[in-house]
């Protein structure tokens, strides 16, 4: 009796220990993806059955620090029509801006974004 007491112990007891090794691989694997190239999404939407235009960007997520982007919209002359700084808050990965229809000038627009020294946009048409 006391054979097969010891026998299903040490099963267990290396089961487990297998199920530790695993998790343990598994954590160094998911800090090798932050290594990863950042690859941010800008998009713009416009909603012209609300008078929008609505522009979202995400960033690396800090659950520490503020972050602070600069927002610019550009019109078709190349002009800035609104430059805004944004904080976003620890812990947030987002930040929206939106603009009515109505007044701006048709053609196409960029909505440009500053962050970490780098800039990225996006663009979209007004007809």
């Amino acid at each position: 009796m006391n054979r097969y007491l010891v026998s299903f112990l040490i099963l267990t007891a290396t089961l487990f220990a297998e199920t530790a090794t695993l998790n343990e691989e598994k954590t160094i694997e998911d800090n090798v993806v932050l290594t990863e190239p950042y690859n941010p999404n800008v998009d713009c939407l416009i909603l012209e059955d609300e008078n929008s235009i609505i522009c979202k960007f995400e960033v690396i997520r800090d659950p520490i620090n503020e972050q602070l982007i600069t927002i610019n919209w550009i019109s078709p002359t190349g002009e800035i029509s609104r430059s805004r700084e944004m904080i976003i808050p620890a812990g947030d990965s987002s930040a929206y801006d939106y603009r009515y229809i109505d007044g701006r000038e048709n053609g196409k627009w960029d909505f440009r974004i500053i962050y970490n020294g780098k800039e990225y946009s996006s663009q979209f048409e007004l007809k």
